[in-house]
């Protein structure tokens, strides 16, 4: 079990999310940082999609009440675990009792909790991740309180306290983040005018605090359509990026709606999409543009390495 003894500003249930659900009117929900789960996950002996907490803008404070394998991974939050510090990245076998205590964040915003077996509350349209949205999935489809508890699911391997070895544990070097984000032009790309086609690319856009799991809310220059046309509904997904008749852009996140009429300018690149997650209100961003090609590439080239990085945490 795990008791939520402090939550962060905004702590959640999260697995990989219900993709494949558009079509009914269903978000895909799920990790902000889906990279950052997987990685926790396979530190732990997991599968990527095992259910852990997102921790957004900690400080936070959690007891492990069994012993388990635990891995932090995503923002740098200073984490000691019974005052002893605890690095993100690699696997600690916690015993029961002892308390987690994350701090400030250092660098990005959401940190991850990945625990042995996986957090065990009940699937929700094939996936335990909270929505809150539609206020489904996770622990009542609700943020997390002060008081609750978790239960954990059996684990796939044996995770003990080490013998005496020279054998160091599991961790791995994450991979760093930056403020520079690759984006695909939108379908409505051509549909404004010159100027603003330039400026998404060169202008610094700052992420404003009204943004949250749904969509991030960017503060820059206005974006002017030259194509006036009303636009009819149509699907939407995490990465879009929507423009209103305000001009400030909308990057749609993890807890998108599935249908829009806004156009889109832009779409940033699957690769990039953890990046952006760990970008705090107040930061500024700059948008780079990336074709077809190169998103594959990028996609693929992560992919790739998580697939190492599994295949090494299994034989380490």
């Amino acid at each position: 079990m795990i008791a939520i003894l402090k939550p962060a500003v905004q702590t959640t249930v999260q697995d990989l999310g219900r993709p494949g659900l558009r079509h009914l009117g269903v978000g895909r929900a799920g990790a902000m940082d889906l990279l950052s789960l997987t990685i926790g996950n396979y530190l732990v002996g997991n599968t990527g999609g095992a259910a852990g907490l997102e921790l957004c803008i900690p400080p936070a404070r959690i007891r492990l009440d069994a012993d388990c394998a635990i891995a932090l991974t995503g923002a740098d939050c200073s984490a000691r675990l019974d005052g002893a510090p605890m690095h993100i990245g690699r696997r600690v076998v916690a015993a029961a009792g002892q308390i987690l205590d994350l701090s400030a964040a250092q660098s990005g915003i959401r940190a991850y909790l990945c625990v042995a077996g996986g957090i065990d509350v009940p699937e929700v349209l094939g996936s335990r991740s909270t929505d809150l949205q539609a206020g489904i999935g996770g622990l009542e489809g609700r943020l997390l309180r002060r008081g609750d508890v978790l239960a954990i699911s059996p684990p796939t391997s044996t995770h003990r306290a080490p013998k005496q070895t020279s054998k160091p544990p599991a961790s791995v070097l994450l991979p760093q983040m930056a403020s520079l984000i690759r984006v695909l032009p939108g379908p409505e790309y051509d549909g404004f005018a010159a100027e603003a086609r330039d400026l998404l690319f060169k202008a610094s856009w700052t992420l404003t605090s009204q943004s949250n799991r749904m969509g991030y809310r960017l503060e820059g220059p206005t974006l002017a359509r030259q194509d006036t046309d009303e636009l009819s509904s149509h699907a939407v997904f995490p990465g879009l990026i929507q423009v209103p008749a305000s001009g400030a852009p909308i990057v749609l996140m993890s807890d998108a709606q599935a249908t829009g009429g806004y156009p889109r300018i832009g779409c940033v690149i699957a690769a990039d999409q953890w990046r952006l997650a760990q970008v705090a209100a107040g930061m500024s961003i700059r948008f780079e543009h990336c074709t077809r090609t190169a998103a594959l590439s990028a996609l693929h080239q992560q992919q790739v390495y998580l697939q190492r990085l599994q295949r090494s945490l299994r034989e380490h």
